[in-house]
């Protein structure tokens, strides 16, 4: 009988190279990382918050090799963006239906380029995020002046992930940015986005909902194309949240509170939104950085559940829009050629 043969060194590299996108991971240390820096000399809560900002203009930047002019263009939108629901958040009805207009417009801009998506997306994630996360817990005078704090230094993001194109664009003078042409159909994932978003914001509203930002993040995070497709998604989300949010809550009650280990939990889930070639991978560690980050803040307690159902509960959302919204434009199909092919 043959003994189980055991991984070498060589093998479990490979296998890291494989999962870690290593240019991505370096250059977003090299953003974030100054921010965490900052958080320790500051002891400001909301440096830690900008770094969720840095990655957000990073990931598209690097993707499609944006220029210095275009980064700062995305840099206002999700400026403009959050700083338009933070303060309409206090009024619930205009939040929900700002929230739904900023998921439907995320999607909408495929119309001009497929490409856009991928702006789009990484303007709703940061500013819906950051919108609920300032206001979670504290006063009306704290969370201004915590998003105050956010908008006044979120020229640093700016400055650091353009510092990153500028180098990349000497290094390679001559790397042309992938072509994309608009979107065949924009207007059904744009709807359906948007309906999510609505049902899930509103949900939020209505029971207030502890992180509600999870569950608006994972509804419009499901809306990746047909039914089948959005079922992967919502499947990978769960798995990853079934199985990263024990496993940082197991680790984080062995260790003691520590603000140290705080930021460098979060410091790993926001470089989990890029560093890793599969988003299972990606999504189950991010889950398990927060939860660890939790545990690190004292706020463990009930945090595996919350997130969990957070998670499904918001991607249920997304797979009944999907599905809503493709019965609907069958029908509307159907009826459109029911009298050409009658008089045929």
């Amino acid at each position: 009988m043959s003994s189980p043969t055991i991984p070498s060194a060589e093998g479990l590299r490979g296998v890291l190279f494989r999962e870690i996108k290593t240019g991505e991971l370096v250059r977003a240390l090299v953003v974030v990382g100054p921010l965490v820096a900052a958080y320790f000399l500051f002891r400001e809560a909301a440096l830690l918050n900008l770094g969720l900002v840095a990655v957000s203009l990073l990931i598209p930047a690097l993707k499609l090799h944006l220029a210095p002019r275009a980064v700062a263009l995305h840099y206002l939108a999700i400026v403009v963006t959050f700083v338009i629901l933070f303060l309409a958040a206090p009024i619930k009805p205009l939040f929900v239906a700002l929230t739904a207009l900023a998921g439907f417009l995320a999607v909408a801009v495929t119309r001009y380029g497929d490409a856009l998506r991928t702006l789009g997306n990484w303007v709703f994630i940061p500013a819906v995020y950051l919108a609920c996360e300032v206001r979670e817990g504290v006063s009306a005078s704290e969370a201004l002046r915590h998003a105050g704090v956010i908008v006044a230094s979120s020229p640093i993001a700016l400055a650091l992930v353009c510092g990153i194109q500028i180098y990349d664009q000497r290094r390679r003078p001559d790397h042309a940015p992938p072509s994309y042409g608009p979107a065949a159909e924009w207007l059904l994932p744009a709807a359906a986005t948007a309906m999510a978003v609505f049902a899930a914001a509103a949900l939020v509203e209505a029971l207030r909902l502890a992180q509600g930002q999870w569950v608006m993040w994972s509804a419009a995070s499901v809306v990746v194309g047909d039914l089948a497709a959005s079922t992967g998604k919502l499947k990978q989300r769960a798995i990853g949240a079934f199985v990263g949010v024990p496993l940082g809550l197991l680790v984080g009650i062995t260790l003691p509170e520590s603000r140290a280990g705080y930021a460098l939990a979060v410091l790993g889930a926001t470089l989990t939104l890029i560093a890793f070639s599969r988003y299972i991978v990606g999504f189950g560690l991010r889950c398990f950085f927060i939860a660890l980050a939790a545990s690190f803040a004292g706020g463990a307690s009930g945090i595996a559940e919350e997130r969990v159902v957070n998670v499904i509960t918001g991607g249920t959302f997304g797979l009944i829009a999907v599905g809503l919204t493709e019965i609907v434009w069958r029908r509307v199909m159907h009826k459109g050629s029911g009298p050409s092919q009658a008089s045929s």
